[in-house]
């Protein structure tokens, strides 16, 4: 087959990876790509935002069948372009992708199935936001209602931070993502991120994680899009899990097919859990980056059969061969991030650092400077391994890192702390 993948992040790479060592991948193609997926896939220029352009791209070069990666050439239609031109492709239709374009939409939903999630409220206006605000109290939680690439998220834990993110939400700090806004009441518990494949009639799931969207150590400092992961997450346990696709999955899977838009691609759920009772914290529509990394790094070949049984709508007949193992991965993220950061600085060691079925540095912003590879991004490299136990592959994660020579690069000394 040849395949193309869109994006050009960690998750991508990693998927790319992983769909290399399946032997049904002749030829491998990724648009636009990053200078680590270069190693194992050709990389292409182009608008992966434009559906015409991608369609006109995978007819020319006789692609087979298209992995869309990121949330936003979903959320602009680009499945539904492939599906209307007859290319097989992975990832949800533009009105099935609103389960992570709209967090509003997503709450309807919800409300719909009867799955648990947080108690919410639903604001365009600034004035009625805060004075809902003020009326609940903190902690409180706001979020920009559209796609802000993971920024958009205020855990707010006292008033005067609620009220300063709903004023930078609608008074336009995130664009037209911050033009509505959802405020929901605080969840207690611990956090996971549970996927789930669907073909928009059954569910399989594919995997748990943990990750830390803390950027220093000790979960303190500000959200990022993930500073580490490890999978699997000891809190999904198999109770948790059964019951999490029972009162949640499930009837979301079923209500989106009710409604005539059935979801087909991965449902990423990030859940709170408390007392062995999961509730909804959000909804996406891909993979996550960096939770995608520790999938791959533990699925391996298997990942393009089952991304493929879903495509083709026959994942009732598909099964996840699990090894009993762990995976975990550090971000190497530019000094500054989330915030303001510098790009183009060098980095070095990566070619004595071991790449194999254990091992492995995902390219999430890299490229190529002449012969040097340069940071191109807030979150860059995304060191990551596999071990008989959560503590062996943090010990060769941090390892690796030892090898890599970056000076303007952070990272947390910490990411599995919670298991561990």
């Amino acid at each position: 087959m040849n395949i193309l993948i869109l994006g050009s992040g960690g998750r991508e790479h990693a998927l790319a990876w992983a769909v290399k060592q399946n032997p049904k991948c002749d030829r491998l193609i990724a648009a636009p790509g990053n200078a680590g997926m270069a190693d194992v896939a050709e990389c292409a220029a182009l608008d992966i935002m434009d559906g015409a352009a991608v369609v006109e791209f995978a007819a020319a070069q006789s692609v087979d069948f298209v992995i869309i990666g990121p949330e936003a050439p979903l959320a602009a239609g680009v499945a539904d372009a492939l599906r209307g031109a007859g290319i097989l492709c992975f990832g949800p239709s533009a009105a099935a992708a609103q389960l992570e374009a709209s967090k509003a939409f997503t709450k309807e939903i919800c409300d719909a199935c009867g799955a648990p999630t947080a108690g919410y409220a639903h604001f365009t206006d600034a004035a009625e936001a805060r004075a809902y605000v003020e009326a609940q109290g903190a902690p409180i939680v706001i979020k920009a209602d559209g796609l802000a690439a993971g920024k958009g998220v205020v855990v707010a834990m006292t008033l005067d931070e609620a009220l300063a993110a709903v004023d930078d939400m609608l008074g336009g700090a995130y664009g037209d993502a911050g033009a509505e806004v959802v405020i929901e009441e605080f969840m207690e518990g611990e956090e996971a991120s549970f996927f789930i494949l669907s073909d928009g009639a059954n569910i399989l799931p594919v995997g748990t994680a943990q990750d830390h969207k803390r950027a220093y150590d000790g979960d303190e400092g500000p959200n990022t899009g993930g500073m580490g992961a490890y999978s699997p997450a000891p809190v999904m346990s198999d109770a948790v899990t059964e019951r999490a696709l029972r009162e949640i999955v499930q009837p979301t899977v079923d209500e989106m097919a009710r409604r005539g838009t059935p979801y087909q691609g991965v449902l990423y759920a990030g859940f709170m859990i408390k007392d062995g009772a999961p509730r909804l914290v959000e909804y996406n529509v891909r993979f996550g980056d960096p939770e995608c990394q520790v999938l791959m790094m533990r699925l391996g070949a298997q990942a393009l059969d089952l991304l493929l049984a879903c495509a083709q709508g026959r994942l009732d007949r598909a099964q996840v061969n699990w090894a009993d193992d762990h995976a975990l991965t550090v971000v190497m993220a530019a000094k500054g991030y989330p915030g303001s950061y510098e790009k183009g600085s060098e980095i070095t060691g990566l070619d004595a650092v071991a790449e194999d079925s254990a091992h492995m540095v995902f390219h999430a912003g890299t490229k190529m400077q002449g012969d040097h590879l340069v940071a191109n991004g807030g979150r860059v490299l995304n060191v990551t391994a596999r071990g008989a136990s959560l503590a062996e592959a943090r010990e060769r994660a941090y390892a690796m890192i030892d090898g890599v020579d970056w000076a303007d690069g952070f990272y947390r000394s910490d990411i599995g702390w919670r298991a561990l």
